[in-house]
């Protein structure tokens, strides 16, 4: 057993390190490694083995299995972002002759092209990648399941025609791109697609005794970018990072936010999960959380991060089965977040305000509803109900003088303020909903007019 900590109350590493203690004993794992980050520092890590004096520890290499689409997809927003692509292009347009090319990049990012799952047989987690040489051997001859766009189908082979799109336009192997475009400026040193000492073995654990066997560590080839990976909790946490916050030197946090926007259809009655572009959204109790799992035979690990708690957790074994690692590094954030809730920041005034925007602050209606505009932090507008649930949403300005949503109901509405003549404001208009600063104003261009009777009792 080895574990280091700091700024964390005794209290809550024990409590950790009795959470990963358990998953261990319990799922009977030959090894498992954790780390929590806060404020983009480590402030706990740590580990069980079966075999004492073996620990591994946060420098030791575990296989991340579905954690590398995430790579990908973040590979495939910079060529994006750098105007080499657009999500909806369908993928005929940069990588021909594949059969399924009618699919957007977004559905691949978003597992919603209607691809199958996997590959066809041989199992290709378990086999070597030179059985399938062509795309078309990953594909298979049924290339549908289903409808593109209409349903979440997560699809292995979907990742890898967007590793082979991203080494297309980038005249580079997968690999190559990967370490200078990612690997490299975050100082992940310690990730690759092939295991570099130290390194866990992969085990499969008998179901019924207390017996192993060795798994095999095949080379994936084509189907790399779907889950090829080696990595370390000290370098997910770097990667967690950026997840959490963008980095200009590989990908800027508004293209990260929109990795976290839910892409797909889920599966009906699912409420608690969701899928980005290269990331799942899950629900844990009353957090959302944003990250990924991955598993091969031989390896279970999974990476989720909180942004309202400033908590990114990963948990890696080296098992087949049996600890249930997205639950684990889902605890070890809940764990530091009740424990050691997130301390705000301490309150200050804006630097400047302009008097114009300060002047549509306060409460605003919607018919008889009551709404506040409120200005943000950030020199924005936010728009929601006085009281309640309802919709709302922030807005950003625009060069000719109007608002649009950036999240919420009023996602990409324009928001309007409409004036008299006198240059007063007559009203606000919310993609043609009107707010006034009165119920139903009449001094306001309220569509359908209002009764001239005014407001009355019930006898008038």
């Amino acid at each position: 057993m080895t574990f280091s900590f700091e700024q964390l109350l005794p209290g809550t590493r024990r409590a950790l390190l009795h959470r990963i203690a358990t998953a261990q004993s319990e799922g009977r794992a030959p090894s498992l490694v954790a780390a929590v980050q806060r404020q983009g520092q480590t402030v706990w890590s740590g580990s069980r083995s079966c075999v004492d004096g073996h620990a591994p520890d946060a420098d030791t290499q575990f296989r991340i299995g579905s954690l590398t689409k995430t790579f990908t997809a973040v590979l495939v927003l910079r060529l994006r972002d750098e105007g080499l692509l657009a999500l909806d292009d369908p993928l005929e347009k940069h990588l021909p002759g594949t059969g399924v090319g009618g699919v957007t990049i977004h559905q691949l990012l978003g597992h919603s092209a209607g691809l199958g799952a996997e590959s066809p047989a041989p199992w290709w987690e378990r086999t070597p990648g030179s059985l399938r040489p062509e795309l078309a051997d990953v594909l298979g001859e049924q290339t549908r399941m289903h409808r593109p766009g209409h349903r979440h189908h997560y699809s292995n082979p979907g990742y890898t025609l967007l590793g082979t799109l991203v080494e297309k336009v980038r005249g580079a192997s997968w690999a190559e791109v990967l370490r200078r475009e990612i690997l490299e400026p975050l100082g992940m040193h310690r990730t690759s697609p092939h295991p570099q000492s130290p390194h866990a073995g992969g085990w499969a654990v008998h179901p019924w005794a207390d017996v192993m066997l060795p798994e095999p560590a095949e080379d994936l080839g084509l189907m790399a970018p779907a889950g090829q990976l080696w990595s370390t909790t000290g370098d997910l946490l770097r990667f967690a990072a950026l997840l959490a916050e963008g980095d200009d030197r590989v990908l800027c946090a508004a293209s990260v936010e929109q990795m976290r926007e839910p892409s797909a259809p889920t599966e009906s009655g699912d409420w608690q999960s969701s899928y980005g572009l290269g990331l799942q959204l899950v629900r844990s109790g009353s957090r959302t959380l944003f990250g990924h799992t991955g598993s091969l035979p031989g390896f279970l690990a999974a990476l989720w991060i909180s942004i309202d708690d400033d908590v990114a957790a990963v948990a890696l074994t080296n098992t087949t089965s049996g600890p249930m690692i997205g639950g684990v590094a889902a605890d070890l954030v809940d764990i530091v977040a009740e424990a050691e809730p997130r301390i705000p920041e301490p309150w200050c005034p804006l630097p400047e305000v302009d008097a114009e925007f300060l002047a549509l602050t306060g409460p605003w209606y919607w018919g008889t509803r009551p709404n506040v505009l409120r200005m943000a932090p950030d020199g924005g507008l936010e728009l929601g109900p006085l009281q309640g649930d309802g919709r709302g949403a922030r807005f950003t300005a625009l060069p000719d003088g109007t608002w649009v949503g950036l999240d919420g109901y009023y996602a990409g509405e324009t928001l309007r303020v409409v004036r008299n003549s006198d240059g007063s404001v007559n009203h606000l208009d919310l993609g043609s909903f009107v707010f006034t600063r009165e119920p139903y104003d009449p001094a306001a261009a309220v569509p359908g007019g209002v009764d001239e009777g005014g407001w009355r009792g019930l006898e008038a």
